[in-house]
C-alpha cells in the first residue's frame, strides 16, 4: 500500500531488457526532447491509479449508512481493490514483457477509469465489491508496468528523478482522492464523491496517452511459464526475500487497518466531525512522504535492521497515542504511524532489489503482492475489530502487526550473528 502511498508500487515490473550501449544517447534525460512530457504523463498515471484504488477509504460510514452494513462489511469496498492488485500484479508483470509497458499501462488505465464511472451507479453492496475487485486487477497493470518503463527508456544518471516523479504521482493520487471525496461526499454524497475521482482519473488517463513517447528501446520477451514459475519459485525458497515480504505485508496489515476505520472513529463520539474534515486528515499522508525520503540516512545511521526497530517502534507508539480522546493526541498518533510506517515500507522495500541476484521483476511484484494482502487483511481485520471492540480493538490488531515485524527482525538478527560466529546460516539476515 506500499506502501505503501506509500513508494514500493513503483519497483514491480523492473526492465529485463536493458538497452544496448549503441542506443544509450538517445534514451530520455532531463531538458532533452520528451523527457518532459514522460515524466508528467506518467506523474498522471500515478495519480489516477492510487485515486481510483482508494477512491471508497474515506466514504466508509456514507457508504456503511446507505447500504445498512457494518464497517467490516464496507471495508469490502477498499480491500477487494487492493486485493485484486495483489493477486494481478505478478501476471501483467508477465504481459508488460510480451506486450510492452506503454500498451499494458494504457489498457489497464482505459478498463480502470470505465470501471470507475461505473462505481457510482452500483445498486448494492455486492455489485461495489465487485466492481471494485476488476478494478483493482485493471490497476495492477500501471506498478507492473511504470519503472520498467522507465528503466529502459531514460538514461541511468536520471532514473531516480524520473521514478521519484512517478512515485510523487502515487502520493498525490493516494492523498487527493480521499481529501477530495471527503468533501465533495460531505455536500452531495459518495456517489457524486466517486464519480469526480472517476471523471478525474478519465482525463488524466487521456493525458497520459496522449504526452507519454512510444517506446524506442522496448525488447519484447516471451511468455514462459515454466521460466516465470522457477524464478518465483527461487525468490519464495529464499528466508531473507520471505521476511522483507512479511515485514511489508505486515506494515501495510497496519497502514490499512488503521486509514480504514478512522473515519468512524472521527465522525463518532467524542469526535463528533463532519465528513470533509475527515476526508483532510489524509493530508497526513505527506509525513510519509519525508519519512520515506529520509529512509537511506536512517539505514545509514542504524543499519537495515535497527532501521526497521525504529520504525516498528514509532507506528507503536503512534498506535498507543490514538487511544486517547483528545483529537490533538489522535492526530500525532497518526503522523507517527504514518511516518513509522513509510520508513519501514520504503527500509523494506529497498531490500527486496538490493537482494534479488535474478529476476529482480518478479522479486519486486512478489513483494507488491504481499504488501496489497497486507492492506486487504488490514482493512477487513482492523474493520472486524472495530465493529467488535471499537477504536481499541483496531489498535490491538495493528499491534500485533507491529510485534510481528519486530519479530521477524529479530529473527534476522539472530541469523546474522549466527553467521559472523561462522555458524552454517540457515538463511541469509534481514
Amino acid at each position: 500500500m506500499s506502501p505503501a502511498s506509500t513508494g514500493a508500487s513503483t519497483t514491480v515490473g523492473a526492465a529485463t531488457s536493458v538497452p544496448s550501449p549503441d542506443s544509450a544517447d538517445s534514451r530520455l534525460t532531463p531538458g532533452g526532447p520528451g523527457y518532459r512530457r514522460m515524466s508528467f504523463a506518467l506523474f498522471l498515471a500515478g495519480v489516477a491509479t492510487f485515486a481510483l484504488l482508494y477512491s471508497t477509504q474515506a466514504l466508509l460510514p456514507l457508504i456503511s449508512g446507505e447500504f445498512g452494513v457494518t464497517a467490516s462489511d464496507a471495508s469490502w469496498t477498499v480491500a477487494a481493490a487492493t486485493g485484486g492488485l495483489a493477486l494481478f500484479v505478478l501476471p501483467m508483470s508477465a504481459l508488460s514483457e510480451r506486450f510492452g509497458r506503454r500498451t499494458v499501462m494504457t489498457a489497464s488505465l482505459a478498463v480502470a477509469v470505465t470501471l470507475g464511472l461505473l462505481v457510482p451507479f452500483a445498486p448494492d453492496l455486492t455489485t461495489l465489491v465487485v466492481l471494485r475487485a476488476v478494478q483493482g486487477a485493471a490497476l495492477a497493470g500501471l506498478p507492473a508496468s511504470a519503472t520498467a518503463y522507465l528503466a529502459e527508456e531514460v538514461r541511468p544518471k536520471a532514473l531516480i528523478t524520473a521514478i521519484g516523479l512517478f512515485v510523487a504521482g502515487n502520493s498525490v493520487g493516494g492523498m487527493s482522492g480521499r481529501v477530495i471525496t471527503g468533501w465533495v461526499a460531505q455536500e452531495w454524497g459518495w456517489r457524486v464523491a466517486v464519480g469526480v475521482i472517476g471523471a478525474l482519473a478519465v482525463a488524466c488517463a487521456v493525458a497520459f496517452r496522449l504526452l507519454l513517447p512510444a517506446p524506442r528501446h522496448f525488447v519484447a520477451g516471451s511468455l514462459k511459464p515454466r521460466v516465470l514459475a522457477g524464478t518465483v519459485r527461487d525468490h519464495l525458497s529464499d528466508p531473507l526475500l520471505r521476511r522483507l515480504y512479511a515485514i511489508g505485508a505486515l506494515f501495510m496489515t497496519v497502514f490499512g487497518g488503521v486509514y480504514t476505520v478512522i473515519g468512524y472513529r472521527l465522525t463518532e463520539a467524542p469526535f463528533g466531525l463532519p465528513q470533509g474534515i475527515v476526508g483532510s486528515i489524509f493530508l497526513v499522508y505527506l509525513v510519509g512522504t519525508v519519512s520515506a525520503s529520509t529512509a537511506g540516512r536512517l539505514v545509514g545511521r542504524l543499519g537495515r535492521r535497527g532501521a526497521l526497530y525504529a520504525a516498528g517502534g514509532t507506528t507503536a507508539a503512534g498506535l498507543l497515542l490514538s487511544l486517547a480522546d483528545s483529537l490533538p493526541l489522535v492526530l500525532l498518533g497518526l503522523v507517527l504511524i504514518t511516518a513509522g510506517f513509510f520508513a519501514g515500507h520504503a527500509v523494506a522495500s529497498s531490500a527486496v532489489s538490493k537482494t534479488a541476484t535474478h529476476g529482480r521483476a518478479q522479486a519486486s511484484a512478489l513483494y507488491q503482492s504481499a504488501y496489497y494482502v497486507g492492506s486487504s487483511a488490514g482493512s477487513t481485520a482492523g474493520a472486524l475489530a472495530f465493529h467488535a471492540g471499537g477504536w481499541a480493538g483496531t489498535v490491538g490488531v495493528g499491534l500485533l502487526a507491529v510485534l510481528g515485524v519486530v519479530a521477524i527482525t529479530v529473527l534476522g538478527t539472530r541469523a546474522a550473528r549466527l553467521a559472523a560466529r561462522g555458524f552454517p546460516p540457515c538463511g541469509k539476515a534481514a
